[in-house]
């Protein structure tokens, strides 16, 4: 494709904005210490990354074996992930750790344009309490 019918919605955002993707326990387990926003089909934590660390926007998701096997499992991820790749280029903020974590039942069943309402939703939450300087 040479990129002449894509729309400014559909092109990519600049590579200062490209999403990485969270690998390391300590990096969860430093999310899961911060801020966090409860939703009814997922819990979104934030995390400021100190000076020192990498730059752009990062995420991570994890769904526990409370959410099923392996399969819904994974199917609650694949559904994160497309929430986040939609989103964080345009809402999330450099220098921020965003963790995406599935939940019983509710990840795999809900429609998915409720999922993207509430991520944007729990998004703007977390922002405005960063900005107030609140810690939960």
């Amino acid at each position: 494709m040479d990129g002449s019918i894509a729309t400014p919605e559909e092109t990519l955002p600049a590579v200062s904005l490209r999403v990485q993707t969270l690998k390391n326990r300590p990096d969860f387990q430093r999310a899961s210490r911060a801020p966090r926003v409860a939703m009814p089909g997922f819990i979104l934590q934030m995390r400021k990354r100190a000076a020192g660390e990498a730059d752009g926007i990062r995420v991570g998701f994890t769904c526990s074996k409370k959410v099923g096997n392996a399969v819904a499992r994974n199917r609650a991820k694949r559904r994160l992930r497309e929430v986040a790749r939609l989103a964080l280029p345009h809402e999330g903020r450099d220098g921020m750790d965003y963790v995406l974590v599935g939940r019983s039942d509710a990840t795999a069943s809900l429609p998915f344009d409720k999922l993207q309402s509430d991520f944007t939703k729990a998004l703007g939450i977390l922002h405005g309490k960063q900005r107030s300087g609140s810690k939960k």
